[in-house]
C-alpha cells in the first residue's frame, strides 16, 4: 500500500490526546509537577517479525524499565510521517505499519505534540517541506514549557535545541524537524521547572542526541517522573539537550521484536535502514515561506 510520505534519497519517509479503552491512560494537567492517573501499558506483538536485530535495547534505570531505540547515522536515517494516501493523518503506529514495508524501518515512535486534528502544534518539516511554523506562542501545558525545543536534521546530522536557539542560529531548513516541549535537558542541566524526582509518574518518552551523532528515542515501559528519564539522558546516554515527545501516548513499534504499541498519535519519527527502497508517494500538500 502507498503513503502519503515522500522523503529525499530513497526515504520512507506526529502527541497530547487520550488514548483508547484498554490502553495506557494518562489523566494529566500537563504541568510537569502534578499527579496523573496512570495504567502500564501493555504492548501488543505483531505476528510477523522484520529481518535483521532491533535497534532497540532493555535497560533498567533507578528501577524503572526503559526501552532505548538507538538511531545511528552509518546505518539508518530519519524522517518524519503524519498523514497517509487519503491526505488524514494516521493516527495510529498500526495504520502507519500497515503503509510500508516493515523491512525497510528500523523504527517508529510518536514524533511532537498536536492538536485535535492530529496535526502538529509546532515546527514540522517533513521530506524539506516545511509544513508548521516555530510556534513560540505561550500557553498551558507542556509544549508551553518554555524553554520547548526542535528535533532536526539532514542527512546522518541530527540535533535537539531550544526554540529560541533554533530560530537564532539554524538558517538552513532541516531535511526533517518537529518541535516537541519541554525541553528536559538544557546544556546538560534540568529544565528548570522540572524537579529531580517530582510525583507526577507516567509513561514518557523523549529524545536526545549522544556526543557521537547517534540519535536515542527512550521509552519508559513503567511510569516515570520528569526528573527520572532526564537524567537518564544526562547521566547514561552523555546527552546535553534532550526533547520530551510525550507522556499520555508514548508509543514504539519496532518491527524486529514484533512490539507494536497501540495509541492515538500526530506526528510520527520513522527511522528507516539505509539502503531500504519503500515506494514512496507524493508530498502532501505544504505550506510555503
Amino acid at each position: 500500500m502507498r503513503f502519503a510520505v515522500a522523503v529525499s534519497l530513497l526515504l520512507a519517509l506526529a502527541a497530547c490526546s487520550e488514548q483508547p479503552g484498554g490502553e495506557a491512560l494518562v489523566t494529566t494537567r500537563l504541568d510537569g509537577s502534578d499527579s496523573e492517573d496512570i495504567a502500564t501499558p501493555s504492548p501488543s506483538a505483531t505476528p510477523e517479525l522484520a529481518a535483521g536485530p532491533s535497534a532497540c535495547r532493555q535497560v533498567v534505570f533507578e528501577e524503572v524499565p526503559l526501552t532505548d531505540c538507538i538511531a545511528d547515522p552509518a546505518t539508518h536515517r530519519i524522517a518524519m510521517a503524519n498523514v497517509g494516501a487519503d491526505k488524514q493523518p494516521f493516527g495510529s503506529l498500526t495504520a502507519f505499519a500497515a503503509s510500508v514495508d516493515p523491512s525497510a524501518i528500523a523504527f517508529a515512535v510518536n514524533g511532537g505534540m498536536y492538536g485535535d486534528d492530529l496535526k502538529p502544534i509546532g515546527y514540522y518539516v517533513q521530506n524539506g517541506e516545511r509544513l508548521a511554523e516555530l510556534n513560540r506562542a505561550t500557553g498551558e501545558g507542556n509544549f508551553y514549557m518554555k524553554p520547548n525545543g526542535v528535533f532536526f536534521g539532514t542527512g546522518s546530522k541530527w540535533r535537539v535545541l531550544g526554540s529560541n536557539t533554533f530560530f537564532d542560529t539554524v538558517g538552513e531548513r532541516p531535511e526533517f524537524g518537529t518541535q516537541s516541549g519541554p525541553l528536559m535537558l538544557i546544556d546538560g542541566k534540568l529544565h528548570p521547572e522540572i524537579q529531580d524526582n517530582g510525583p507526577s509518574r507516567a509513561v514518557r518518552n523523549g529524545v536526545g542526541v549522544d556526543a557521537s551523532g547517534k540519535a536515542h528515542f527512550v521509552i519508559s515501559d513503567a511510569p516515570i517522573s520528569f526528573g527520572q528519564l532526564a537524567r537518564y539522558f544526562r547521566d547514561e546516554l552523555k546527552v546535553s539537550n534532550a526533547l520530551y515527545l510525550d507522556g499520555q501516548v508514548s508509543s514504539l513499534w519496532d518491527p524486529a521484536t514484533g512490539r507494536m504499541d497501540k495509541g492515538r498519535v500526530g506526528p510520527i519519527i520513522v527511522v528507516t535502514k539505509r539502503g531500504a527502497k519503500p515506494e514512496v508517494a507524493s508530498t502532501p500538500e505544504t505550506e510555503t515561506e
